[in-house]
């Protein structure tokens, strides 16, 4: 996703705004939805595309007359404690609190101090618009990206590991925290990994039975 960005970003200052045509943000939604991080999560439109390209030029106009606090690299790692290097591999996750769902990070914005001493962080998340963004706690709702596993990665998955899980119900779909609660292991077939895996949402504490491609592991 940082690669994705990184994109989005060189095309914003490459492609004049004339040539931003819905045909181009449709190969560019494809692109993207197609790509290996966005496995088992909804379609990006080129609507979504669209929009991040005039949001984005609009903070970039914003940025360039205004003096704007901004997150940088060295500073969010030192509050992780690690070295700048460490973080240009990385890529981050926030939690929203209109649903409690992870969602990938696009931009860090600006950041702020509480009352309390706790950092916040206001953060653009990937594929949605100004109107979703969201001041988050960076102590306790920011945090690496979890990682989609390979079927032939299974194995890395074990009892009590904490997963990054897909919850579908009748009125949404989101990626909420959850459990590895058993793991019925099952012989590999031409369509991948057929495990059967039990977890429990942190949330609700409903258990429900998933396969690999719903779920993504999170990192050590």
């Amino acid at each position: 996703m940082l690669m994705k960005i990184a994109e989005m970003e060189n095309l914003l200052r490459q492609v004049r705004k004339e040539d931003r045509t819905q045909e181009f943000c449709q190969d560019l939604a494809t692109s993207f939805s197609s790509s290996t991080c966005r496995i088992g999560k909804p379609g990006i439109s080129w609507q979504q595309v669209h929009s991040w390209f005039i949001h984005r030029q609009k903070d970039s106009l914003s940025i360039a007359n205004v003096s704007v606090p901004r997150i940088s690299p060295e500073t969010s790692m030192v509050l992780k404690g690690g070295t700048a290097a460490e973080l240009s591999e990385l890529a981050f996750e926030a939690k929203s609190s209109r649903d409690n769902a992870w969602y990938d990070v696009s931009t860090f914005l600006t950041y702020r101090v509480l009352s309390s001493g706790e950092l916040e962080a206001r953060v653009r998340f990937a594929g949605f618009g100004i109107s979703h963004d969201e001041w988050v706690n960076v102590r306790f709702g920011i945090r690496e990206r979890s990682i989609p596993l390979e079927p032939s990665e299974c194995d890395k998955i074990k009892v009590g590991d904490p997963v990054l899980c897909y919850q579908e119900r009748l009125d949404y779909a989101v990626y909420v925290d959850a459990h590895v609660m058993e793991i019925q292991r099952r012989l590999h077939d031409i369509n991948g990994c057929r495990c059967i895996f039990v977890i429990r949402f942190d949330d609700d504490k409903t258990e429900e039975k998933v396969q690999l491609n719903k779920m993504c592991c999170r990192p050590n």
